[in-house]
């Protein structure tokens, strides 16, 4: 395993939060991959993402929210959420200033990452990658999650589970239709919202890491095909 290099970010010279940056030989891009509402940026999950990304050349900044720093279970309200994406994303372009830059997050870190490119764009951002973007509640299908998404400009690309319980299918197919050329769908089949497959389709649930750790690298590539190796 690639040990990642610890370090923290200030947010609006106030909360002090916890990062992990991890650069492969020759990255081709940075990803800002925020953490979901549930687990931290150190989950077994977003390891696993973040080392599988770094074999396909894709730089990785990982990093908490206030709340998740402080040990709360609440996440904090969205202007602190979106303020600390904002950091997060300056510090990756700052790592890595000649590389391109790609936004996103897990579920919650997802969804606090289009808010922010939505309200006022983010330098450098070429286009957001959500893992499980959360469309709704669980149990409560709708699609008002997703109304700030046509303010973004940028591509987006949403890695979904065909059994994710907080994004029905036939919904957010809808979503990313009415996004036009701007929205991509890459689909895990037999995937729920954490990712994990069963037994009788087949794949484990290091499989399904591995597709979509090969589907960010890909989409990035097409989003960025100048895209130099530092």
């Amino acid at each position: 395993m690639n040990r990642p290099e610890p370090f923290t970010l200030t947010v609006d010279d106030d909360p002090t939060v916890s990062a992990l940056w991890l650069q492969p030989p020759g990255p081709r891009c940075t990803y800002a991959f925020a953490h979901g509402a549930g687990a931290g940026m150190q989950h077994a999950f977003m390891e696993a993402l973040s080392q599988a990304l770094f074999d396909q050349s894709v730089a990785t900044l990982r990093y908490q929210f206030p709340y998740m720093e402080r040990g709360s279970k609440r996440p904090d309200a969205p202007a602190l959420a979106q303020a600390t994406v904002r950091a997060a994303v300056a510090a990756a372009r700052d790592r890595l200033p000649g590389a391109p830059l790609f936004a996103g997050g897990k579920s919650f870190g997802g969804r606090m990452t289009s808010q922010a490119q939505a309200t006022a764009p983010m330098p450098g951002v070429r286009g957001l990658v959500f893992v499980g973007f959360p469309l709704h509640p669980a149990g409560k299908p709708g699609i008002e999650r997703a109304g700030h998404l046509a303010d973004v400009k940028v591509p987006m690309l949403f890695l979904q589970g065909t059994r994710d319980e907080l994004a029905d299918l036939a919904l957010l197919r809808g979503v990313v239709q009415g996004l036009g050329n701007k929205a991509t769908l890459h689909l895990e089949d037999d995937a729920d919202h954490a990712f994990h497959v069963r037994a009788r389709s087949g794949r484990s649930d290091a499989q399904v890491v591995q597709a979509l750790a090969e589907a960010i690298a890909a989409w990035t590539q097409v989003q960025a095909p100048d895209a130099r190796r530092e």
